[in-house]
């Protein structure tokens, strides 16, 4: 019985020449053939392995391992080159650098004023836990937590003060906000590293109160600099009036003494007169003998009596003393230049009964 499989019956299967002749040869080709194919899918699959057993963690990020989807939450792997298990183990990586979260958040004040708040926060997940944080949390861990942190923490703490308050104690507001925050946020692994109140927006009705506030206040002001400027002004225009009193009583003072002293002087000079015609009848004779004008009198008396003309009488010290010394020396005419008056009548009548003053 003839073999159906032997390679003889099947001319078809064998290489040939154009000119019909069989080709020798064709069998060791197909044993190369058969021992390359093997070899370079064993390359492939080796190549395939090392790539998938390598796993290369980028700067600024951490690795968690997962073993068929299960985390391994005892530590996270640090930036550079790690060996897995492939086709079991994958590395996730978890950003470490510090990010910036910016939210903004509408509240009441203490005083129930409508209040719009705007934060910025700078955070980082801690890079020993980045392991536990995608397991919890996954990488939309800010919109999960740091958000509602923010908004929560932002409301308590600005329902502490008044309007007026948040922006006269605004160190203190950012504090405690950041201190809610930092607390918040520590229970999930991320660590906030600074806080930053960007804005405080207020409604319209409380900023045209304060700056109606700010106008009266500046409106009181400038009332209380003028007010000083009015009180400077009336201090100092009493100063003066004092001033010019006191200078108006010194020269009254001074014109008072002055004619104090000028009247003593012309008593004493009456008194020195009277007594020297006491003592010496011919004073008055000598007087109009060295003082007459050479003018008519302007009295007379009558009874026979003689002409007798009116004269200066000397009433000061100086002029009397002067008048009694030439007197004594015997001496001609004098000129005198201080103030002159009539001879009282009492005076005339003790020496010269006939003579009247008119």
């Amino acid at each position: 019985m003839r073999n159906p499989f032997k390679r003889s019956d099947y001319p078809y299967k064998r290489k040939i020449t154009p000119e019909g002749e069989p080709l020798e040869g064709g069998g060791s080709s197909r044993s190369v053939v058969r021992i390359v194919i093997p070899i370079i899918i064993g390359i492939i699959i080796i190549s395939i392995i090392a790539v998938s057993s390598v796993r290369i963690v980028d700067a600024g990020n951490r690795g968690v391992l997962v073993q068929f989807g299960n985390v391994d939450t005892d530590a996270s792997l640090d930036e550079g080159l790690h060996f897995v298990v492939p086709f079991r183990d994958n590395i996730i990586q978890m950003e470490v650098r510090t990010q910036k979260q910016v939210e903004s958040t509408d509240s009441a004040s203490k005083d129930l004023q409508d209040v719009s708040t705007q934060v910025a926060l700078n955070y980082h997940v801690n890079p020993d836990r980045a392991q536990v944080v995608y397991q919890q949390l996954g990488f939309d861990y800010a919109n999960r937590v740091i958000v509602p942190a923010i908004q929560e923490s932002v409301k308590q703490v600005t329902a502490r003060f008044n309007a007026e308050e948040l922006i006269t104690k605004r160190e203190a507001v950012k504090d405690q906000i950041e201190d809610q925050i930092t607390d918040r946020l520590a229970a999930f692994n991320i660590i906030a590293d600074a806080i930053s109140i960007t804005d405080f927006q207020f409604s319209e009705l409380f900023k045209s109160a304060v700056e109606a506030k700010v106008s009266a206040q500046q409106r009181a002001l400038q009332a209380q600099n003028e007010l000083r400027r009015i009180q400077i002004e009336a201090q100092q225009n009493e100063a003066q009036a004092i001033g010019e009193q006191k200078a108006n009583i010194a020269r009254a003072e001074g014109v008072k003494q002055s004619n104090v002293l000028e009247a003593e002087g012309e008593a004493q000079a009456i008194t020195i007169i009277d007594k020297q015609l006491k003592n010496n009848p011919t004073y008055l004779d000598w007087l109009k003998a060295t003082r007459w004008d050479g003018k008519l009198p302007l009295v007379t008396g009558g009874g026979g009596q003689g002409v007798t003309p009116f004269i200066e009488i000397p009433t000061s010290r100086s002029e009397l003393e002067g008048e009694t010394q030439t007197q004594a020396t015997g001496g001609g005419n004098t000129t005198t230049t201080g103030s002159s008056s009539i001879l009282p009548s009492s005076v005339l009548n003790r020496t010269n009964p006939a003579i009247t003053q008119r």
